[in-house]
């Protein structure tokens, strides 16, 4: 067997479980089952993560890394608030729509029977995106956009826009996609 270079087996462990959770039947995934993709022991799964939900916290990493990154780069390239909440918006949808089983994640369906902490810090994550949107509004406030009463009204509503088409692409085994139409409904939320 070739050797693999430090970090390089965890990867693919994370790997293969977004692979994984990309499966529409959305059955519960096994230690067991991971290690069987992955062509390891479960011994060996253990020897990179202490427990399933650590693994499931990396995949949690993965997608606040890729999400806020991407978030403050919108936020330094766009100058207008309501540009920078439509991008947001996007740029959330594009990101669920291509990672499927990360979707899987964010909407929390993957968490079901996992450890509860996973569920309350993607609660925490769908905070953090609703007060990006409430930035992005202020300063479409500040620049006489929007009446400042409505600013966080609209920001929970792109939430809950943005969490709902998620959780319709993931509960629909990935077969209404969660851009199709999608700018429309943002752009009536903004104007």
């Amino acid at each position: 067997m070739a050797s693999t270079k430090p970090g390089e087996r965890k990867l693919q462990i994370l790997q293969t479980l977004a692979a994984m959770l990309e499966n529409p039947k959305g059955e519960k995934i096994t230690t067991a089952a991971l290690a069987a993709r992955v062509a390891v022991s479960e011994a060996a799964l253990y020897r990179h993560f202490a427990s399933k939900a650590q693994m499931f916290e990396g995949l949690i990493e993965f997608i606040e890394a890729s999400v806020f990154g991407l978030i403050n780069q919108i936020t330094e390239q766009q100058e207008e608030g309501i540009v920078q909440a439509q991008a947001i918006a996007q740029m959330l949808l594009n990101f669920a729509e291509k990672n499927p089983g990360m979707t899987r994640v964010l909407t929390g369906d993957a968490l079901v029977n996992e450890d509860e902490r996973l569920q309350a810090r993607m609660n925490q994550f769908a905070d953090r995106i609703e007060m990006a949107f409430r930035q992005a509004l202020r300063l479409a406030v500040s620049q006489g956009k929007i009446a400042d009463a409505e600013a966080a009204a609209r920001a929970s509503m792109l939430t809950s826009l943005v969490f709902g088409r998620c959780l319709r692409f993931a509960k629909t085994g990935f077969k209404h996609s969660p851009t199709e139409g999608a700018a429309l409904q943002i752009a009536i939320l903004l104007h």
